[in-house]
């Protein structure tokens, strides 16, 4: 059963690649007195998400800032050097933590992992952006397999 509205984000780790090497991120340590996007990508580098949704929260990052959100981070089931390889050729910065989901353990344990095997992607993440707060979901924005439509930087800003 997928996460929703009013859920706890469970205690899981997922990885960042910085400039000590690859560290384990705790989600209790994401989340814990903050207020969140956490933006779901299929895939680091491919094509919607390259051309549309990651650069959609770059651009618009400073407008979510100026929202009182705290952290913009996006996930993906890629590894910790793929993700931080994705953020700098979208010129991320340090507006987004780039977090890797590697076995996908995350995303299973929030009912948004997707089997892409048939098309040789494995098991990834759907396609989400959800706002929330000290580690509750106060809205989640997902979209159908191939769509990038809910979890736009465009329709957050809208939703905020």
């Amino acid at each position: 059963m997928a996460i929703s509205i009013g859920d706890r984000i469970p205690t899981a780790t997922l990885q960042h690649k910085g400039p000590e090497g690859v560290q384990q991120v705790l989600t209790d340590d994401v989340f814990r007195d903050k207020k969140v996007i956490l933006v779901s990508v299929t895939g680091a580098f491919t094509p919607g998400c390259s051309a549309q949704h990651l650069p959609g929260f770059v651009d618009k990052s400073d407008e979510f800032y100026s929202k009182d959100i705290d952290l913009i981070a996006c996930m993906a089931v890629n590894d910790a050097f793929v993700m931080e390889a994705w953020g700098k050729d979208q010129n991320v910065g340090d507006k987004i933590m780039m977090l890797a989901d590697g076995s996908a353990s995350f995303s299973r344990s929030i009912g948004m992992d997707l089997d892409l095997t048939e098309r040789g992607m494995g098991i990834r993440s759907l396609r989400f952006a959800m706002v929330v707060e000290d580690g509750v979901v106060k809205n989640i924005f997902i979209d159908e397999p191939g769509v990038i439509e809910n979890s736009t930087a465009e329709n957050l800003l809208e939703n905020l």
